[in-house]
């Protein structure tokens, strides 16, 4: 009786030069856009930080054009000018 496992050859033992250049032509595609996407996302990053640095800037103007707490404010001021 033979061994069934003998007559057996890994699939990495058969791979030919065509499946190789196959497998390798499949990773620099996935690779290709893997980069794009990550390019594509540094991207987004770079826009979200800007627009977080001018939220940062309008929201200390805010504060700085708001009254002190505590300070007492005359309602009247307050009042449209027809009034």
């Amino acid at each position: 009786m033979q061994n069934a496992s003998a007559g057996m050859v890994s699939n990495t033992a058969m791979d030919t030069p065509d499946r190789n250049d196959s497998r390798i032509t499949e990773l620099e595609i996935k690779a290709s856009f893997l980069e794009d996407a990550l390019e594509q996302l540094d991207h987004i990053v770079i826009r979200q930080q800007a627009h977080l640095d001018m939220l940062i800037r309008e929201v200390g103007y805010l504060r700085q054009q708001a009254p002190e707490p505590g300070t007492a404010h005359n309602l009247r001021d307050e009042l449209p000018p027809h009034y």
